[in-house]
């Protein structure tokens, strides 16, 4: 596994145990970076902070284009890897959209359900080909503690297959 993949990974962790226990995104960085077993590489941290500081448009900007899929009947672990592809994708200068685009199915090839690298390949393909309409607004600030709910809810326990079409 490339360097740069194990960090994502290690991004997709955070933000699901974020999410998990009701916290913002990226909630549970700080723990993580205190105990530091594994270290919590800086490209981890970026993609962490970034996602948590653009929270508000990318959730938008996925909720706009899932059609039939709001956040909270996805999978969490898609949730989270279409939040951290998003960011690559608008935020994350040095990475080329097609590598974001890769990374997050790969990963979802591995961590989620047979539908789900389908289904990221597209949103993410679709935000990558409008990304240059969009006005991206700055970044808001970030609660360190993490005591900010999430505002989508819970996570959804919905996996695709239920009958519905993503």
């Amino acid at each position: 596994m490339a360097a740069r993949t194990k960090y994502r990974k290690r991004a997709l962790d955070i933000l699901f145990e974020s999410e998990s226990r009701g916290l913002s995104a990226g909630g549970t960085l700080a723990d993580r970076l205190e105990v530091n077993d594994p270290p919590v590489n800086p490209y981890t941290v970026g993609l962490v902070e970034g996602v948590a500081a653009h929270a508000r448009q990318i959730d938008a900007l996925l909720e706009e284009h899932s059609h039939a899929w709001s956040l909270d009947r996805m999978p969490a672990v898609d949730r989270n890897l279409l939040r951290i592809g998003v960011y690559e994708i608008l935020y994350a200068d040095d990475v080329p959209d097609p590598v974001a685009i890769s990374e997050a199915v790969e990963l979802a090839k591995e961590l989620s359900t047979d539908e789900s690298p389908r289904f990221v390949n597209g949103l993410l393909s679709k935000v990558s080909q409008i990304k240059s309409t969009l006005t991206l607004g700055e970044p808001e600030p970030v609660d360190p503690s993490g005591e900010e709910a999430i505002a989508d809810g819970p996570a959804g326990t919905d996996a695709p297959g239920d009958g519905e079409e993503r």
